[in-house]
């Protein structure tokens, strides 16, 4: 997938492109209906399948006092995008004078003589322009305008079981109550934070249960403090190979048995006391929630609940594969 870092990154000789726009945070199952249509209208008629996304998010632009806990870093992001197949993203600086345009500006610019759109695919609730004055309907006049189609998908996310919409909103909400579960029905996969593996206090290894610590400039949103089991994924291994993907019992927090300040993101593999994991990129995904993190009054009454803690994620990851 080609990346694109504003329009002068664009190659001149592009020919015509299918393009959807969103800010893509989570690339959850709602995003994913729209550019799998996005992929198979153009392989269906030849053209480049494109995703136009905006960095930083619009909103931490014009309201920062508002600007949302990010899901993912946009480097997760076009990675997740990448997986979808699409044949490029292009990356748009969002500035203020970037949301001065209007929605003809916008659509001109962009859509028309930056990337020869033939298609446009979007959501019926899609906004854009000044103020947000574009709408599906501005899109379709533009488009008759302009030369381009518009396919506007509507009930994005109905039909999500317990969660009303599939949306980066409602995802942020259930990640950031630890409902990782929840959150896993509405991207579609495990929610992961990724990082360096680096040492912490050697504590758990003492206690024996060796803990791979992730660096504090990890990637993706951390959910609330707490236990949860999960999978330790070895980023730096080929997929598929044996150890790259792991059983893991997953800390969130402070260490407040310790009095520790420093919030942390530590996994422990099930069972393995044997890897050495310092300086490796890993992923850390969180499948089930099993407790808040607690200050136990003694090093016994620690380990008693750690070994409670391994058994439960050895029964919840049994009957799972991994991602």
């Amino acid at each position: 997938m080609q990346r694109w870092i504003g329009i002068d990154d664009i190659p001149a000789d592009l020919g015509p492109t299918v393009v959807t726009l969103g800010n893509f945070d989570g690339v959850h199952r709602g995003h994913r209906e729209v550019l799998t249509r996005v992929v198979r209208e153009a392989g269906a008629s030849g053209a480049t399948p494109v995703a136009v996304t905006f960095e930083p998010h619009p909103i931490a632009v014009l309201y920062p006092e508002r600007a949302p806990a990010m899901v993912m870093s946009l480097e997760q992001r076009l990675d997740a995008l990448e997986s979808v197949g699409l044949g490029a993203v292009l990356v748009l600086e969002f500035t203020r004078e970037f949301a001065q345009q209007t929605p003809e500006e916008f659509v001109r610019r962009t859509f028309v003589e930056a990337l020869h759109a033939a298609t446009v695919v979007v959501g019926e609730d899609t906004r854009f322009g000044v103020r947000n004055s574009g709408d599906v309907q501005t899109l379709r006049e533009l488009g008759a305008t302009h030369g381009f189609d518009v396919i506007a998908l509507a009930d994005i996310g109905e039909g999500a079981s317990d969660i009303a919409r599939w949306s980066s909103t409602q995802l942020r909400a259930e990640l950031l109550a630890g409902k990782v579960g929840h959150a896993a029905q509405i991207l579609g996969r495990p929610h992961r934070v990724s990082g360096t593996v680096v040492h912490g206090d050697h504590r758990g290894r003492e206690l024996g249960y060796p803990t791979a610590n992730l660096s504090q400039e990890h990637e993706g949103l951390v959910p609330c403090d707490g236990v949860y089991a999960g999978w330790l994924v070895r980023l730096d291994l080929p997929a598929g190979a044996p150890d790259r993907a792991l059983p893991a019992a997953v800390s969130v927090g402070t260490n407040p048995t310790f009095d520790g300040h420093q919030r942390r993101v530590e996994a422990y593999v099930l069972d393995r006391t044997d890897l050495d994991l310092y300086g490796e990129r890993v992923a850390v995904e969180f499948v089930d929630h099993l407790r808040p993190t607690l200050k136990f009054d003694s090093i016994d009454a620690l380990v008693e609940q750690m070994q409670q803690d391994v058994a439960a994620c050895r029964e919840i990851l049994s009957a799972i594969v991994p991602s």
